[in-house]
């Protein structure tokens, strides 16, 4: 069978990627064509657009590169059209891939969308959308489902993709991985600052800014790999500061905490039992705008950890509230506070018992290839 699936962000490559090694395990002729990053890549097929070029953040981002942004959806139905794929899996990115869905079906062809864009958020009205051009929707958070059953719209909740990828994890080797990284023998904080140019730019400096509080500590970021060392290199400066490319989840089981911005890293944090700050600080007006076209009721929280859990577990620092002197303040609490430490863990374990069970990418894949063979 030919898949043509598109992930516009890192998250939705490395998950996309892990769909297309339980594609293949499922359907033996799998052959792939898409839209992601290196990790789809690793997996075989032709790479159309890299995410590097697809992810603008922000409504204000958006509207400025928004000719770029239409130019890609136009090539991409051209090449949809030129491929003939047996199946167009659309992974979250949902400004983008509602559009080509919606497209995809009217051709008649088979759409599966994997991770379902945040509608229970805000933008309701895509879920008369979804129920119209979407064949199937897999969710991965527990709520979802009940969430879509309000529409009348059954979909399947296949788990979180993140248990299988952390299931199948090395135990991390502290030794091996400082002298690897010619980093100190020194507890480390590891830094997160997002994976877009414009949201490093803009959360990395306040990160950094708490270091000196924490003399006894080292801080290494999490580089994305779409995003050379120069970028980092400027904005840290004078800043002692490790950068580690691709080994996130081995930075993580070697952290005792981390300073995080919001997305699916607050997730993937805690799943790795790593205490963390949550951070966000967007552009102003866009920030504002999102206040008042999200659903307030369903969502008090920024971070997906708490979320999922319906409480503050992780301490989130948003907008105005993002300073040197609370992150110092709540960098604190996670790293030199028992009890706030056992607090969060047992809170983590709880966490995980809520998204349920290893094998997400399996069922996704065999629910597919069930529906169009």
């Amino acid at each position: 069978m030919k898949y043509y699936i598109i992930a516009g962000e890192a998250s939705g490559d490395l998950h996309a990627s892990n769909l297309m090694k339980e594609l293949k395990n499922v359907d033996s002729s799998a052959q792939f064509r898409f839209w992601g990053g290196d990790l789809m890549k690793q997996q075989g097929g032709e790479l159309v657009k890299h995410y590097r070029n697809l992810a603008f953040m922000g409504f204000i981002e958006v509207i400025a590169n928004l000719k770029t942004i239409l130019g890609n959806i136009k090539f991409c139905k051209k090449d949809i059209l030129s491929h003939k794929p047996d199946a167009v899996i659309l992974v979250d990115y949902p400004g983008f891939n509602l559009r080509i869905a919606e497209f995809a079906h009217n051709e008649g062809f088979k759409v599966f969308y994997y991770i379902s864009p945040q509608v229970w958020a805000w933008k309701k009205s895509r879920v008369h959308k979804i129920k119209k051009f979407v064949d199937r929707m897999f969710v991965i958070l527990p709520f979802e489902k009940d969430f879509y059953a309000k529409y009348d719209y059954e979909v399947d909740f296949v788990g979180h993709p993140l248990l299988d990828m952390i299931e199948q994890l090395p135990e991390g080797d502290t030794g091996l991985f400082f002298k690897n990284n010619d980093l100190p023998d020194k507890p480390v904080i590891a830094l997160l600052p997002g994976s877009r140019r414009q949201e490093i730019k803009k959360m990395l400096p306040i990160m950094l800014s708490v270091q000196d509080n924490f003399p006894g500590y080292q801080f290494v970021i999490a580089g994305a790999p779409s995003v050379e060392k120069d970028f980092y290199d400027e904005i840290t400066g004078n800043y002692s500061i490790g950068i580690v490319y691709d080994q996130t989840h081995k930075l993580l089981q070697n952290a005792i905490a981390a300073l995080v911005t919001s997305g699916t890293a607050t997730l993937e944090t805690a799943l790795f039992g790593v205490p963390e700050v949550v951070c966000y600080k967007g552009n102003p007006v866009s920030y504002l705008i999102a206040k008042m076209v999200i659903d307030k009721d369903i969502i008090k929280y920024i971070s997906l950890v708490n979320l999922i859990m319906g409480r503050e577990v992780v301490k989130e620092l948003i907008q105005n509230e993002l300073t040197t002197e609370n992150l110092v303040n709540e960098l604190k609490k996670i790293t030199k506070d028992k009890n706030g430490r056992k607090r969060i863990e047992e809170d983590y374990s709880r966490l995980k018992k809520k998204l349920g069970g290893p094998g997400a990418s399996r069922k996704t894949a065999e629910l597919i290839v069930r529906q169009i063979s």
